[in-house]
């Protein structure tokens, strides 16, 4: 059964090569066989590798990658012969050959513009390079997609001519044809007319490829797809040159969940995030927070109203469950936040108790003040089971000082005096800076009475300036992430000494460590331990 009678979509992938000329990314070889053998686990039904011989990585890519794969196809990538050059002596097509893909996606222009004022050729030129270097490859056993770069743009201009260069890529041979929006500037109802267009020009299945100038490269895509192609070409997370291309991570889903489409290994669908976050980790980029369906942000509500209709009826403001995808539902506690918020966080809540509507006007006051919880759940959380008498006093801090001297070095001390129980303990910390240096001493003062408190460690510090008019007198929020055992712990806090609200938030770091190991508070100078 030929593709264009199945309802099957098929999944190209471009995050190779396309993707890597966005700005910051420098993929090497091993990683670019990590995310090839990731696109092969998910079921993508092409994987173009890049340009065989243009360097010496992408050519050990493809020697190794040829073995690694077991599902997709590996593509490699050119452009049709150069002018005056017979087939069989250009370099780019015998490098093609070379790299020994089942494989080949050719670009050659469609557009009038591009085709004489770009390349400076003849329109019968153009015609013939497009027709024999697919027939060249064909000849030789290969898969050949065909990418008539600038179609749009050049339908828009000379309609027949861009029909005619579809005609010779049939003609030559080619297995696709892919309609490519190489500007991003088309609109989605023009992309469903010209992919309309292009099918009653020729026989052969036609794909979209898509860039997002316009912040349309989804949604042409997607309408392509209604006009009648049946490949759709992108990137994972839309990485690509200037405003990137089609992103996958949207596309895929939108084809299965929304349009009742066959894609991909559907199954792994649910776990579309992973491959989201491990592409992102790999080209050592941070994961858009606000990307639909992988961000952060997808299924993370705050509205009180909108928490309110989510517990009882997601489908309100969710328009796919989130574990279709590999999400969680996330309520974030903040100033917008009403009960629902907090119960649907903390089930030991009574609805009716007055402390829950105490909590939620806390929370307000806290953040009229400056403090944020949506990233520091661990001190969120402390403030609840504070509320409820769930959380004993481990200590009490007597007096803490921090200096910083300028000798030979740069030193920072800082000297922490504490109670616990009826005994009084003061330790010295040299760090890296004041805040180091006070983490240090607290813990070598508490480790004495709290040994497990020993593998408690921070790892992230940040600072913000709420109000820089202040200039240095500003308020400053202070957020720390710890790791202690197998568990994140983040807690804030706001002063307008950047010491204090370090140490508000060490300290909340410190209580919630005690607290999640269950530890027991000494007094009179027993020692506790983890029940």
């Amino acid at each position: 059964m030929s593709v264009l009678m199945t309802n099957r979509i098929q999944l190209y992938d471009t995050t190779l090569r396309d993707g890597t000329q966005r700005r910051g990314i420098s993929l090497s070889v091993e990683d670019k066989l990590q995310i090839a053998q990731l696109l092969d686990e998910f079921g993508f039904d092409y994987v173009e590798g890049g340009w065989p011989a243009s360097n010496p990585k992408d050519t050990m890519f493809f020697q190794l990658a040829k073995t690694r794969l077991t599902q997709a196809k590996l593509t490699a990538f050119g452009s049709t012969r150069r002018r005056g050059v017979f087939v069989e002596d250009d370099a780019n097509l015998r490098a093609i050959l070379d790299a020994q893909c089942p494989v080949a996606t050719l670009f050659g222009k469609s557009s009038v513009f591009q085709a004489t004022q770009i390349l400076g050729l003849s329109l019968q030129d153009n015609l013939e390079m497009v027709e024999e270097s697919i027939q060249f490859l064909r000849q030789h056993d290969l898969e050949v997609i065909f990418d008539a770069e600038h179609f749009f743009d050049g339908c828009k201009s000379d309609v027949d001519y861009a029909l005619q260069v579809l005609r010779a890529a049939e003609a030559g041979g080619a297995q696709w044809i892919v309609l490519c929006d190489t500007n991003g500037g088309s609109l989605p109802h023009e992309i469903t007319e010209y992919v309309e267009l292009a099918r009653r020009a020729v026989s052969v299945p036609l794909g979209i490829h898509a860039h997002n100038d316009s912040g349309l490269a989804v949604a042409n895509s997607l309408a392509a797809v209604i006009g009648g192609a049946t490949m759709v070409q992108g990137t994972i997370n839309g990485y690509g040159e200037r405003c990137g291309n089609a992103n996958l991570c949207t596309i895929w889903p939108n084809l299965v969940y929304k349009m009742n489409r066959q894609a991909g290994r559907e199954l792994m669908l649910k776990e579309l995030t992973r491959l989201s976050r491990t592409v992102a980790e790999i080209a050592n980029l941070m994961p858009d927070d606000s990307a639909p369906f992988v961000g952060d942000n997808a299924f993370t509500h705050k509205a009180g109203v909108h928490v309110g209709a989510v517990r009882e009826f997601p489908e309100a403001y969710e328009h796919v469950h989130p574990e279709s995808v590999g999400q969680s539902r996330r309520i974030l506690v903040s100033e917008l936040a009403g009960k629902s918020n907090l119960l649907y966080n903390f089930h030991n809540l009574d609805a009716s108790s007055e402390t829950v509507t105490e909590l939620v006007q806390t929370v307000k006051k806290l953040e009229a003040r400056g403090y944020q919880y949506e990233d520091a759940p661990s001190s969120m959380k402390l403030l609840v089971e504070r509320s409820l008498g769930n959380v004993p006093s481990y200590f009490e801090v007597d007096r803490f000082h921090a200096s910083v001297t300028k000798d030979q070095r740069m030193i920072s001390e800082a000297t922490v005096r504490i109670i616990i129980g009826n005994e009084h303990f003061v330790e010295v910390g040299e760090g890296d800076g004041p805040v180091n240096s006070l983490d240090v001493a607290l813990r070598k003062a508490l480790s004495q009475i709290y040994p497990i408190i020993e593998g408690l460690r921070l790892k992230d510090y940040k600072v913000r300036v709420l109000d820089g008019r202040d200039g240095t007198g500003a308020l400053v929020r202070v957020w720390i992430r710890s790791e202690f055992r197998d568990e994140t712990i983040q807690t804030v806090g706001v002063s307008r000494n950047i010491l204090e609200a370090s140490w508000q938030a060490l300290l909340d770091s410190v209580d919630y460590a005690l607290w999640v190991s269950h530890t027991v508070p000494a007094h009179l100078g027993k020692q506790s331990q983890p029940l």
